[in-house]
């Protein structure tokens, strides 16, 4: 595999940096959500780690952040040379659709012909060179008309992800692993899973997209009209002074739904929807024990412990702890235990139950306690 040199011509990055990451509470809050935390011991956050993998791919200046109004500060404070012009905030959360095509409609409206490119800014990648050229790939898929997205490679029969279908193979200069795709399969039960990996035709979907802007945006024109109408009329005053105003009165009114259900799914099914295979390790980071197995390098016995500072005394115990308190934790004989200590919250569980976390967080919820949330 052959190293990249220099960023891709007319290539875009688009980072969506939301969500709250509620299966990780309670590290993860509204005010500080997953993507703002160092989850690697790399000593940069998952959004610091994400810009510095598509850096060599599209310049500074080519590369755009969505988030929320609340996370600006400290986005800009992480991403120092995040451009001004390349922020975008949301007043309000109205899922990827929403996120992704109003920054691939102001690309476009400044670079007619612009190839943009989706990387959540939450997910963890443990080989940048081969990430890279994963997207080269990609984009040569995309300047052949085709929305693509890039697939993993499964480690294992994962019942935490999504999978993608593999169909025929594509002939296209540039990108040797290119498919077409059959569709998207949600997350399987293991044996369902098990016969996926085995034979060698389902990718993990990791959420990334690759496209010509206009071709993006024309997908969503067919799927979400009305979503698409007020994403272009936010687009067209994006670089006007009337961009508040516009964007105060339409945001609020635009439908949310998944980027996977109004472009990728309906692109599949009208065989406009490609997929490169990556061979690279990845993970989304959705719970508690995808951060044990994370931090542990997949050594089930061991216990990871994850914070600055952190005060563990450990006896034939394995999981993960994370500390942001200067208590002494101490833990004696349990297996797969799932500590997680603030200053205000305290998470005592087990790998196997970590997909629950998120029902503490509705009931916190409905107790009005949005001080812990």
């Amino acid at each position: 595999m052959h190293a990249l040199e220099g960023a891709l011509p007319n290539f875009h990055a688009i980072i969506p940096a939301g969500g709250v990451g509620s299966r990780l509470w309670p590290l993860s809050r509204a005010e500080a959500p997953k993507f703002l935390h160092d989850l690697t011991g790399s000593g940069h956050t998952l959004l610091g780690d994400t810009w510095n993998r598509v850096l060599p791919l599209a310049g500074s200046a080519g590369i755009m952040v969505v988030t929320g109004r609340a996370h600006r500060a400290a986005v800009q404070a992480q991403l120092p040379d995040l451009l001004d012009e390349n922020i975008v905030l949301e007043s309000e959360p109205k899922d990827s659709s929403a996120a992704i095509g109003l920054a691939a409609a102001i690309l476009h409206r400044r670079h007619p012909d612009v190839i943009v490119g989706s990387f959540a800014a939450d997910h963890v990648i443990t080989d940048s060179e081969r990430f890279r050229q994963s997207v080269a790939e990609a984009v040569a898929v995309a300047r052949a008309g085709y929305i693509t997205t890039i697939g993993i490679s499964p480690s294992e029969p994962s019942v935490g992800f999504g999978y993608i279908a593999r169909g025929a193979a594509l002939s296209v200069e540039g990108a040797p692993h290119a498919h077409l795709v059959d569709c998207f399969v949600e997350k399987p039960d293991l044996p369902t899973a098990t016969a996926y990996v085995e034979s060698g035709d389902y990718l993990w979907n990791a959420g990334m997209f690759i496209a010509r802007a206009d071709t993006l945006l024309a997908q969503l024109g067919e799927t979400e009209p009305l979503l698409h109408e007020g994403l272009l009329e936010i687009a067209a005053a994006w670089d006007t002074d009337s961009r508040a105003d516009v964007v105060d009165a339409v945001w609020p009114l635009l439908p949310k739904i998944a980027i996977d259900y109004s472009v990728a799914e309906p692109a599949a099914a009208a065989g406009r929807l490609a997929v490169v295979r990556g061979d690279f390790a990845w993970d989304d980071v959705g719970d508690f024990s995808s951060l044990a197995k994370l931090l542990s390098g997949n050594r089930p016995g061991d216990l990871a412990i994850l914070g600055e500072g952190a005060r563990v005394l450990a006896d034939s115990s394995s999981g993960v702890v994370v500390s942001q308190s200067s208590r002494l934790i101490s833990l004696i004989g349990v297996t797969d235990i799932v500590v997680v200590d603030t200053p205000d919250a305290l998470l005592v569980t087990t790998r196997e139950h970590a997909q629950r976390v998120k029902s503490v967080v509705d009931a916190i919820k409905l107790a009005g306690r949005d001080d812990l949330l």
